[in-house]
């Protein structure tokens, strides 16, 4: 095979992976042993100015966040952060299970309609002054607002009663019919502040998921509405509601968290030990990797790719972590740009992707061949979702040679045969990961039908505001999932979504997607199923591996753990001298 000759040299020098999922991540910056120096210099320094001991641990998973504001956050390495310095009504402990959070556990209807939150005794917020359910009231209002632009509005209260009002119920076209009225959905503290009762539309068997997850975290009214936007950019203003609050923060150097004197929620508070918490903020995996070979950190999420194979396995007595986690390395088209509105040409180019080898040899093996879009470890009903999904049969055949001829003939039917009158296309990426070499193979892949592309190479903090814009050809993408049911992927390309990055649009998948929305479960899962049928056979995107996190953390760095949702809970982390 022509392509194959993007192997180890390829490779060499490429970062970790970052996962573009909740939405994203990147990783890179200085790249010689000094940052390591460096960095240890910029966090003595935060300790001192902080005013804490140095009773804490430094970690590294990712580079500056896009944001941190709960609501707007769609990106894996903004929700690591979010997870720790704030709070939902309920949480993910480690064994994956919900438990109370600022609430406990929900009193639900038995039509499964209207859910009863009581808050817990002595909330505060991180400057001190208390928490009520009224302040969640006002944070799921503002996710509904359609000024808050919230990427996962629809996907976290799209299901409560009022929504469609509060979002001026939109036409088939998306254009408000009345006008917004964000205070229409039907979610309401008592006057005490006490409870917070909350009315859905439809029953949704996973809404106590999603009352776990960050994008449902409170913010505090009073300081949004006297900052706007800036309030969550400088720890003066960032008022939280977690174990950790934002003591200092210097952009592409640090984030250090700090205990919060008055936090009180769902976490052991005995167990919340460490004084600090510093996130390096570095964009280049050798910095990370120098900062973790000099003591600095105790784990980084971003390791060299061409330092794997000499790393030690964790189970082997080694500190090189391989974690599979739920979600899926994707490539979206703008599917409204011609010529990706063609789905024969959308299937061509899918059927072009040898995923063993993107899997196996470019990426090391660290992730695994996609065939599907919604991967292994996601429960229906009757098991696992990818199990029974297209009959018991992957969507895409593993046979790369006969899916080549065919997506040749494809091309042809398309009316480009051999890539005659197919324009040049630019593939966007952000140079991290395995993201570059994937792109290098795309080229040359793609090249085997005639097409030209060229690379575009977007820095990080740009590249997610351009993809949600629709403003790409061709674009590296991904997803890896908040909560354990398949919704929470395949809702993504719904026309209405804030996170279709590939304006997908298709009457019939919507429909089968409204549908879903029931509370008999083998009727959920039996439309979700139908769902993914047609995004698949439409080449809505096209999927190319699934993920695994992997990362190197010291023997020392005790109390933490990985979920399968790709995030890193430090809440109980502490140093073992």
């Amino acid at each position: 095979m022509k392509m194959k000759n993007i192997a180890a040299v390829a490779m060499a020098g490429c970062m970790a992976a970052s996962l573009a999922a909740c939405g994203g991540s990147a990783s890179s910056a200085a790249t010689d042993a000094s940052s390591a120096a460096s960095t240890e210099a910029a966090t003595s320094e935060a300790t001192e100015a902080t005013g804490t001991s140095a009773n804490g641990f430094t970690v590294q998973l990712g580079s500056n966040p896009e944001t941190l504001d709960p609501a707007l956050n769609s990106a894996i390495d903004g929700a690591n952060t979010l997870i720790t310095v704030f709070e939902p009504l309920l949480l993910i402990d480690e064994n994956n299970e919900v438990v109370p959070g600022q609430a406990d556990l929900p009193e639900v209807s038995e039509d499964g309609l209207t859910w009863t939150f009581t808050m817990k005794d002595g909330l505060k917020w991180s400057d001190g002054s208390d928490l009520t359910a009224k302040d969640f009231e006002y944070s799921f209002k503002r996710l509904a607002c359609p000024d808050t632009a919230a990427p996962y509005g629809e996907t976290v209260v799209g299901m409560i009663d009022g929504y469609q009002d509060a979002i001026g119920n939109p036409d088939a076209d998306g254009n408000t019919t009345t006008d917004p009225d964000w205070d229409a959905l039907n979610v309401h503290a008592s006057e005490d502040g006490k409870t917070l009762t909350i009315q859905l539309a439809y029953p949704c068997s996973y809404f106590d998921k999603l009352c776990a997850f960050a994008a449902m975290s409170p913010v505090q009214q009073a300081t949004v509405e006297a900052n706007g936007d800036a309030w969550c950019t400088q720890p003066d203003t960032y008022v939280c509601n977690g174990p950790y609050m934002i003591t200092d923060w210097v952009p592409s150097e640090r984030i250090v968290l700090s205990k919060n004197p008055n936090y009180v929620g769902g976490w052991d508070s005995s167990k919340i030990v460490s004084d600090t918490i510093t996130l390096l903020l570095l964009e280049d995996s050798s910095a990370a990797y120098a900062a973790y070979n000099s003591g600095e950190a105790q784990l980084v999420k971003d390791v060299p790719t061409d330092e794997i194979p000499s790393l030690t396995r964790a189970e082997d007595g080694g500190d090189f972590y391989l974690d599979e986690i739920m979600g899926t390395y994707y490539i979206s088209l703008n599917d409204q740009k011609e010529p990706f509105t063609d789905p024969n040409v959308r299937k061509a180019l899918s059927l072009a992707i040898d995923r063993d080898y993107v899997a196996n040899t470019i990426m090391q093996g660290t992730y695994t061949p996609a065939y599907n879009l919604v991967g292994p470890g996601i429960v229906d009903e009757n098991g696992m979702f990818y199990d029974n999904a297209n009959g018991g049969k992957t969507y895409i055949s593993d046979d790369y040679d006969a899916n080549l001829e065919e997506a040749k003939k494809l091309m042809a039917d398309a009316g480009y045969p051999n890539g005659e009158g197919f324009p040049t296309i630019e593939y966007s990426t952000n140079d991290a990961g395995y993201h570059t070499p994937v792109a290098e193979y795309v080229q040359q892949a793609w090249g085997e039908l005639g097409i030209t592309v060229n690379i575009n190479k977007v820095e990080w903090a740009s590249f997610t505001p351009m993809r949600r814009a629709g403003d790409y050809d061709v674009s590296r993408n991904g997803w890896v999932m908040d909560y354990n049911d398949p919704s929470n992927m395949i809702e993504l390309f719904t026309t209405t979504n804030g996170n279709n990055d590939g304006k997908y649009s298709n009457p019939e998948f919507d429909a089968a997607v409204d549908a879903s929305k029931v509370a008999d479960k083998s009727v959920h899962f039996q439309k979700l199923h139908e769902a993914e049928d047609i995004l698949m056979e439409d080449a809505a995107c096209i999927p190319v591996a699934y993920y695994n996190d992997f990362w190197l953390q010291s023997p020392s760095l005790k109390g933490t753990w990985h979920s399968p949702y790709g995030y890193w809970y430090l809440q109980y982390g502490y140093v073992e001298e």
